[in-house]
């Protein structure tokens, strides 16, 4: 193929937008922020299920406490109308000693009932710490992966606009060009990754290799407007001052 020199050494400069955006594609898809809100994520997983498992506890206990004031109500009343029938002092005296045994009983049966809800209290009162530090927790991972989701988007939108610039570049290089010198470049990049190289000091600049001997003299033997593909990688490479030839 023949091209102008001059066009294949804008090759080089479509090459260098070319190799920006796919540096500025491999940046969008490793932004350190995606590994770290996936992090947070499993992590905020864990803790809401330990959030969970302890405010089951908290109710579990608050069922239980109610059970018991409901029963201690029980008795207060039960007991209220013991002492109301002892004070009227009706009935015989056996009677009046079955309601002061039963008062008794009832008595300590409230004591116990009152000092077991302190217990569970004095649990509920632990328990709800506990629900109260995963919360924060929760809330400061909250607030940190919010940061984070923020400094991603504000990331990939500055890539956006990288690359938008670089793409408004791209399409009147482009376009200034040989249709089949590009075409060559586009196949060429597909296959190989870099469409276009320098030929610097007898190497060539996609694949880092030194011509063999044949192959320079194969190179220094075309004419300037010859498009010289490099016979390793397929790139083409472009001459200037700098080949060395």
């Amino acid at each position: 193929m023949k091209a102008d020199p001059q066009a294949q050494r804008r090759l080089l400069d479509l090459q260098a937008l070319d190799t920006s955006l796919a540096q500025l594609a491999h940046k969008r898809k490793t932004l350190p922020e995606y590994a770290e809100v996936d992090r947070l994520a499993r992590e905020l997983s864990a803790l809401e299920d330990e959030r969970v498992r302890v405010q089951v506890g908290v109710d579990d206990l608050d069922r239980d406490i109610a059970r018991l004031e409901k029963d201690i109500d029980q008795v207060r009343v039960r007991a209220a109308k013991d002492q109301q029938r002892l004070d009227d002092g009706a009935g015989p005296a056996r009677q009046i000693e079955a309601l002061q045994h039963e008062l008794a009983t009832l008595a300590r049966r409230q004591g116990e009932l009152e000092d077991t809800e302190l217990e569970l209290m004095e649990q509920r009162e632990s328990a709800q710490g506990a629900l109260n530090e995963v919360e924060q927790r929760l809330a400061t991972l909250r607030e940190k992966r919010a940061e984070l989701e923020r400094s991603r988007d504000e990331a990939l939108s500055q890539i956006g606009r990288e690359e938008e610039f670089r793409r408004s570049g791209r399409a009147p290089l482009a376009g200034d060009l040989p249709e089949d010198l590009v075409r060559l470049y586009e196949r060429s990049r597909e296959q190989t990754g870099l469409g276009a190289a320098l030929l610097r000091a007898g190497r060539c600049g996609a694949c880092r290799l030194d011509l063999n001997a044949s192959e320079l003299n194969r190179v220094k033997a075309a004419p300037a407007d010859e498009v010289i593909r490099c016979e390793e990688c397929g790139s083409i490479m472009v001459r200037t001052e700098e080949s060395g030839l």
